[in-house]
């Protein structure tokens, strides 16, 4: 049975930083590519960023790009999201999700495993 959990959301202000931490059991971790999507209120899923399998390749959405950092620690079953400068806009629940593929992908359907999502809100 797959599982991600999620954690290393909270509260804070304009400008501040957040590290979340998602770690995987139940796949062969070393072998799936990992994404972050997140979803604010009333809004639809979105895709945040991807990294292949040893975080030699990733990618990310325009509206974060320059502030997110996406990395994996494979001997820990771990993939991080690095947010800083972050803005109200930021504000949402956040999901780790799993693809065992090789292939780097944007939308949320590619991911058959998600976790339950670690809320993120940022003050103005």
């Amino acid at each position: 049975q797959v599982q991600l959990v999620e954690s290393g959301g909270g509260l804070v202000q304009a400008g501040g930083s957040l590290k979340l931490s998602c770690t995987a059991s139940g796949l062969t971790f070393s072998k799936t590519i990992m994404g972050w999507f997140r979803q604010a209120p009333g809004k639809e899923r979105e895709f945040v960023a991807t990294i292949n399998w040893n975080g030699s390749r990733t990618y990310y959405a325009d509206l974060v790009k320059g502030r997110v950092t996406i990395s994996r620690d494979n001997a820990k079953n771990t993939v991080y999201l690095q947010m800083s400068s972050l803005k109200p806009d930021d504000t949402a629940v956040y999901y780790c999700a799993a693809d065992p593929t090789f292939i780097l992908r944007t939308t949320p359907g590619a991911y058959p495993y998600w976790g339950q999502g670690t809320q993120v809100t940022v003050s103005s």
